[in-house]
Formats: C-alpha cells, sequence, structure tokens
C-alpha cells in the first residue's frame, strides 16, 4: 500500500525488451536504500516487485498486463519516473490509499499556470469517471492530487469528443518533485481511482442483485 507521496524522481537506466515481458531498471538512491529481492517500489504509479539491486539501482520485471494497462512500456533510457516506496505501519498516510494498481490511462490536455500553482486538466476514459469525485483523490503518475474540477466533456455533435476530465491544481512542490512538473498536453499519464469506491460499487451491486 502507498501514499501517492512521492519520494524522489528516478531515471530509467536500462529497459531489455522480453517475450510478452519488459525488464527495467531504474536509478533511485533514496528508494534502493534497504531495498531487497522481493520488495515493491512504485514507479509512475505502477507496483513492481524488485528482482535485483545495484548500488542505487533496482531492476523489476514488467509483465506484459502491465505493459498493456499502463505507460510503462513508453519508457525509455533517460525516462525520469516517479518513485514511492509502500507505507510503514507506523508512517504517516500524507496523501490517500494508494494500492499501485492502474485502473487507466489518461490524457493531459492543458495546463495554465497561475502564480502559485499550475492548473493540469487529464481526460480520463469514460468507464473511470463515475469513481471520481469533486475535493475526492486521485494518483496520478503516482501522485496523490486532490480533484478541483469534474467537466463531462463537449458532445460529439458540437465539435467534442465526449471524454470526461478532471482537474488538479499542482504547488510548486510537486512540479519539482514529480514528473508532472514537466508533463505537457498530449502527455500519456497513469490513473488509479479511490479503492474505496470501486468497493462500495461492488458491494451496492451484489446487495441489488439479491432475491
Amino acid at each position: 500500500m502507498f501514499t501517492g507521496i512521492v519520494e524522489e524522481l528516478g531515471e530509467v537506466v536500462a529497459v531489455d525488451r522480453l517475450a510478452e515481458a519488459a525488464r527495467v531498471t531504474v536509478r533511485g538512491g533514496a528508494v534502493v536504500a534497504g531495498a531487497a529481492r522481493g520488495d515493491s517500489i512504485a514507479v509512475n504509479g505502477v507496483c513492481l516487485t524488485v528482482t535485483s539491486t545495484d548500488g542505487e539501482d533496482f531492476t523489476a520485471d514488467v509483465m506484459a498486463e502491465t505493459l498493456r494497462r499502463t505507460t510503462l512500456g513508453t519508457l525509455a533510457p533517460g525516462s525520469r519516473v516517479n518513485l514511492e516506496r509502500p507505507l510503514l505501519p507506523t508512517g504517516r498516510l500524507g496523501g490517500h490509499l494508494v494500492q499501485g494498481h492502474v485502473d487507466g490511462v489518461g490524457t493531459v490536455v492543458s495546463r495554465n499556470p497561475a502564480e502559485h500553482w499550475d492548473v493540469v486538466r487529464v481526460a480520463i476514459p469514460p468507464a473511470l469517471g463515475r469513481y471520481l469525485v469533486e475535493k475526492g483523490s486521485v494518483a496520478v503518475d503516482g501522485v496523490s492530487l486532490t480533484v478541483s474540477v469534474l467537466g463531462e466533456g463537449e458532445p460529439p455533435g458540437d465539435g467534442g469528443d465526449g471524454q470526461p476530465w478532471f482537474e488538479v491544481s499542482l504547488i510548486p512542490a510537486t512540479l519539482a518533485a514529480t514528473t508532472l512538473g514537466q508533463a505537457q498536453p498530449g502527455t500519456y499519464v497513469n490513473l488509479e481511482v479511490d479503492v474505496i469506491g470501486k468497493y462500495v460499487e461492488r458491494m451496492l451491486r451484489d446487495l441489488a442483485v439479491r432475491p
């Protein structure tokens, strides 16, 4: 379990393409400290299992399902990535409950710099829209953020694509410490919605079908 509070910006140093999988090596001194084979590290919001470490580098295998459902398939040497170790039982839940299980990929459609923050709009897969609420939490590339505005998108007949979207405000600390500081329109981002909403939906659906 993670909290969406990024510990450091890491860098991809190698990507080995395998049959139906990939092996990535990432440099991140802070998260590698004390890490061992079998430990979990979130990379851009995706929970990966450490297979080996070497100095400040760690290696993890990424299976085909993960490559298909996330942006990790686009990583290349030199890519910057958000890194976070799992929450310790004695730690503070500074963000929100993040599993590292990506629900879908969104697209940055705009960013508007202001004096003290940047407002970023992200288009999302229609199936995820029902899990987002204003002032609720969402993880974007592993970063815990608060939804400030929700939109349904312009109807296709009015020249839009009908795709829902949300906006978040990125403070200077987030801009400096995560990859979102450089995410321009057209950038694909991993999205994880609030897991509590998904469980509530499932339980209500099961109750509705009971005789």
